[in-house]
């Protein structure tokens, strides 16, 4: 677990050597789709911007990429560059994460996000209540604001009495309808179970798990479980490719992987932070990672881009091709 193959850049990011086999990764690039880019602008530093994010994903021949931010909505941004720079021939997608600074679990703020074309929404992330009772472990190296915000109010899905709360249903009725993800932010693996059983009854579609094993607690049953309810697992590129994220070895990722399996594991990059690689550089760098473990090209390809297009409605008409 060394970040040897990076490169210590200026600006707080570590690039990638060229790497082993080169023109195969770039290969495997093509038609990638990016669930969890952390450009800028942010309360939080960042090592790029969207404009940047965009480019560079354009250049690697992605298909799509979703911006998220713990305390705005990325649509009109999504929505302004893809208006602006078409010839990037990229989608742009963003959602809402239903943290403190947007009302917490705010069924206002979500029914108007969806309107905005929101693609994602995320329940409590920074605000929630188990990201904030694991203070000092897992979560003692998590990015900090660039000022102090206001003291955060914890947040849960569940009432005193372990229910899903009305205002959580009244969420997921919206998620429903509009038929986009539900991803469960930093809530624990308890409150997943109980969110994606009443998630799947409600009629929700496509749910997804952040960094299962970081922050939210899923053992091997957990993510056996939630599969079985319907969810993705997402795994953080940036957690297991080098860099100040860096938390797992390459074979933690094969064996989660074989837990959930290729159709419904996601390879997102969760990158953007300072002291860690950008987001396209850790693409490549997994990509490489996964390379050197065996994968065929056919599973890299629905882990870096055909199971997260799935579920962004993204017509599969090959490799690459775009709506």
């Amino acid at each position: 677990m060394n970040i040897e193959p990076f490169l210590p850049r200026h600006d707080g990011a570590f690039e990638l050597e060229q790497p082993a086999r080169a023109g195969e990764v770039a290969d495997l690039l093509k038609g990638a789709v990016d669930l969890h880019c952390h450009s800028g602008p942010a309360a939080m530093p960042r090592i790029l911007d969207h404009r940047e994010a965009m480019r560079e994903a354009a250049e690697a021949g992605f298909r799509a990429l979703l911006f998220k931010d713990h305390y705005y909505v990325g649509m009109p941004h999504a929505i302004l560059l893809q208006s602006l720079y078409p010839e990037d021939r990229i989608e742009l997608f963003s959602g809402i994460a239903l943290n403190n600074a947007t009302g917490g679990i705010n069924p206002h703020a979500v029914d108007h996000a969806v309107a905005l074309g929101a693609a994602i929404v995320w329940m409590p992330t920074l605000s929630a209540a188990n990201h904030l009772a694991d203070a000092g472990k897992q979560t003692k190296t998590f990015p900090k604001t660039t000022r102090r915000m206001l003291p955060v109010e914890p947040l849960s899905v569940l009432d005193a009495n372990g229910a899903l709360t009305d205002k959580t249903k009244q969420v997921l009725d919206i998620i429903a309808e509009a038929d986009i993800i539900l991803s469960g932010g930093h809530l624990s693996a308890g409150e997943l179970h109980v969110l994606f059983e009443e998630a799947g009854a409600r009629g929700v579609k496509k749910m997804l798990v952040n960094h299962p094993t970081y922050v939210i607690g899923c053992t091997d049953e957990d993510i056996r479980q939630l599969v079985g309810l319907g969810a993705h697992m997402e795994h953080s590129i940036g957690m297991f490719v080098g860099g100040k994220s860096l938390k797992f070895t390459p074979q933690d990722l094969a064996h989660l992987i074989e837990v959930a399996g290729i159709d419904r594991t996601i390879l997102s990059s969760d990158l953007g932070l300072i002291g860690s690689p950008r987001p396209v550089t850790g693409f490549r760098a997994v990509v490489q990672t996964l390379l050197d473990l065996d994968f065929p090209a056919a599973e890299i390809r629905k882990l870096i881009g055909g199971n997260a297009a799935s579920l962004l409605d993204l017509q599969h008409i090959g490799e690459g091709a775009f709506r």
